[in-house]
C-alpha cells in the first residue's frame, strides 16, 4: 500500500487544457504566440551555445545577455496572459469566499491594482529608456544601445495594465 492511496484523483475538469477563456477584445493568441517565440528563441540560444561550448571550450558572449532579456520579455508576456485569464496569484481563501457580490468586487479592486501598478511601472521605466538614451548606454556584454532593451519593459507594462483593465471592465459586466 502506497502512501498515495488515500488521495483522491483530480477530476479531469481541473486538468483540461482545453479550458475555455473568457472571450476578450484583444486576441490572447498573441501572448500565446510570443511566449512560444520567445521560448524557442531561449531553446536555441541554450544550445547553440551547449554545442559551440562542447566542440570549441568557448562559449558565445551574447548568450547569456539575449537569455536574460529574453526571460524578461517571457515574465511580463506571461504576467499579461495570466491577468487577461484572471490567474494572477491572489489568495484565494478572501478571492474566492463568501457572496458573489464581495467576490466580484474583489476581483474589481485587484484588477485596479494591478492596473495602478503596471502604469505606475511603465511611467517610471519611460525614464529609465530615456536616459539610456539621452546618455548613450550601452549593454556590458555586447555593446549594443541599452534602449534596445529597456524599450520593452514600458511596452509590455502597459500591455499589462490594459489586459488588466480589460478585465475589470468584463468583471463590472458580470454583476
Amino acid at each position: 500500500m502506497s502512501q498515495f492511496d488515500d488521495i483522491p484523483p483530480v477530476p479531469p475538469e481541473v486538468l483540461s487544457p482545453d479550458e475555455a477563456d473568457e472571450p476578450t477584445r484583444v486576441p490572447l493568441a498573441i501572448e500565446d504566440g510570443l511566449t512560444v517565440l520567445v521560448m524557442a528563441a531561449l531553446a536555441l540560444i541554450t544550445f547553440a551555445n551547449v554545442i559551440v561550448r562542447y566542440f570549441t571550450d568557448q562559449s558565445f558572449a551574447w548568450t547569456e545577455e539575449i537569455s536574460i532579456f529574453l526571460m524578461i520579455v517571457l515574465t511580463l508576456v506571461a504576467g499579461s496572459a495570466s491577468v487577461a485569464r484572471n490567474r494572477q496569484i491572489r489568495i484565494e481563501y478572501f478571492a474566492d469566499s463568501g457572496p458573489a457580490s464581495r467576490q466580484r468586487a474583489l476581483a474589481r479592486f485587484g484588477s485596479l491594482m494591478v492596473v495602478a501598478l503596471f502604469a505606475l511601472i511603465a511611467v517610471l521605466s519611460v525614464r529609465m529608456v530615456w536616459d539610456d538614451i539621452k546618455f548613450n548606454e550601452t549593454s556590458p556584454g555586447i555593446g549594443v544601445p541599452r534602449w534596445w532593451y529597456t524599450i520593452w519593459l514600458p511596452i509590455l507594462s502597459v500591455a499589462i495594465a490594459l489586459r488588466a483593465l480589460g478585465l475589470f471592465i468584463r468583471r463590472g459586466r458580470a454583476s
